[in-house]
């Protein structure tokens, strides 16, 4: 039986949904918003939160509020094929198609609770699966020009913290050298494929050269392996290196220009639950690896996202740090990986949302 199949037929009640902001200031340097979808239905509530990143399209969202037509009685199934069929956004996008599956995603999650706490079961019950403790790095950029604080600050505050960092064009050796004597990296994200984004990195080959000697047992995110000078220097290091910003689908993994031993699947960039449930099972059919990816979330839907690791790749570089580690300067008391284990008794949730 595939993993969406031991979902979709979950008898599924929506009486209407409700809207909740969310805003806070985050270690890169900007606002973020978020909505929170609280899907209601007999008596009942589920969760999702909306990751989409233009600050306007949230505005338009919870100005325009609860305005589909979503009321009636569904299987989980019929209801997601339901949401698909909707434009979910009262003005378009900013950013287009990748937001649409980012909004997507927060109605079909909400779906998920809301069917689960309905049948009085948990997603790792339905799908038959322990929910594991789960593993992970905490990303950063390390500002401009580049420093080791961002790094050494948490590491005085928590010591077995990993980390993936974004390298840009403005690491030094000696920074390189700096992060190589913590050893604390196990990944590093070249953003080669981020374009129109306040995170683009120009691609460096001398940059990519001094990381894969710096980092011979990191994972490399998201290179450049188009330009002939970057692409020379990725030659003999194929197996280290892994995908972010393009996939979106099984597609975007069949398209990759070699077969990859690793990808991040993020649940909101996939976009449906279907999809998501198709594309955990298509890594496990072709011996991919994956590990979590966040998107900033400020509610619900990191929780989700690690409870989903917990089933799917809990031992793996999961970029699905408690959300306090994002802060300029975290503070104290903060959860060190792996995260043990906290699924609700019902429903989607993990942690304090349970």
């Amino acid at each position: 039986m595939s993993t969406f199949d031991r979902l979709a037929d979950l008898p599924l009640r929506v009486d209407g949904y409700t809207l909740e902001g969310l805003h806070a200031e985050v270690s890169s340097g900007f606002t973020r918003l978020s909505t929170v979808v609280h899907l209601e239905g007999a008596g009942a509530e589920g969760l999702g939160e909306d990751v989409v990143y233009e600050s306007v399209d949230h505005v338009a969202l919870q100005e325009a509020g609860p305005t589909l037509p979503l009321a009636g009685d569904y299987s989980l199934g019929e209801f997601c094929e339901r949401i698909d069929q909707l434009d979910l956004f009262p003005v378009p996008p900013q950013r287009g198609q990748v937001s649409r599956l980012y909004r997507r995603w927060t109605f079909h999650s909400a779906a998920l609770d809301l069917a689960l706490r309905q049948a009085g079961r948990s997603l790792h019950d339905a799908l038959d699966r322990p929910a594991r403790s789960v593993a992970f790095v905490v990303s950063l950029r390390l500002g401009e020009p580049a420093t080791l604080e961002p790094v050494r600050s948490r590491l005085d505050a928590y010591p077995a913290l990993r980390f993936k960092l974004d390298a840009t064009n403005s690491w030094t050796p000696e920074l390189i050298a700096g992060l190589v004597d913590t050893g604390a990296v196990d990944s590093i994200d070249f953003k080669a494929l981020y374009k129109g984004t306040i995170v683009d990195v120009q691609p460096d080959p001398e940059l990519y050269r001094r990381v894969i000697d710096a980092f011979p047992h990191a994972w490399l995110e998201d290179p450049d392996v188009v330009t002939p000078e970057t692409t020379r220097e990725l030659a003999d290091v194929h197996d280290r290196i892994t995908w972010d910003a393009p996939i979106h689908s099984i597609a975007d993994i069949e398209a990759l220009p070699f077969p990859p031993r690793m990808v991040n699947l993020k649940p909101s960039r996939i976009g449906g639950l279907r999809e998501l449930c198709a594309t955990y099972d298509y890594c496990a059919a072709h011996g991919i690896g994956a590990y979590g990816g966040g998107q900033f979330e400020l509610g619900p839907g990191r929780g989700q996202a690690q409870y989903l690791a917990s089933l799917f790749h809990a031992d793996a570089p999961n970029d699905l740090a408690p959300v306090g580690y994002h802060q300029p300067h975290p503070g104290p008391g903060l959860p060190d990986s792996p995260l043990g284990p906290t699924p609700s008794p019902t429903g989607f949730r993990w942690g304090a949302e349970g």
